[in-house]
């Protein structure tokens, strides 16, 4: 199993796993850090759950039905959105 908590330029540690898993499943990543992804995932618990979790997500997510919302919520979203913008800018 690896050493989940003393990484090495050669390691990769379970937090890791989730800022790379988007490029991983998608086939984006370079081949030493797909082969360093999965020889991690091969020997961690946690990380072969939160993979097939986020997998299925995925899978679950590309068979939903793209629907029209309604105009008047997408106004009102909107505004909402704008103004929580509005309200949290940096002083300049």
């Amino acid at each position: 199993m690896p050493d989940c908590g003393a990484p090495s330029p050669s390691s990769i540690e379970c937090r890791q796993i989730a800022d790379l898993l988007g490029d991983y499943l998608d086939g984006s990543l370079p081949k030493a850090t797909r082969e360093l992804l999965e020889w991690h995932i091969e020997g961690c618990g946690p990380c072969v759950a939160f993979v097939n979790t986020y997998r299925g997500t995925v899978n679950a997510a590309t068979k939903l039905k793209e629907v029209e919302i309604p105009s008047e919520l997408k106004q009102r979203l909107l505004s909402v959105l704008r103004n929580q913008r509005a309200t949290h800018r940096p002083s300049a």
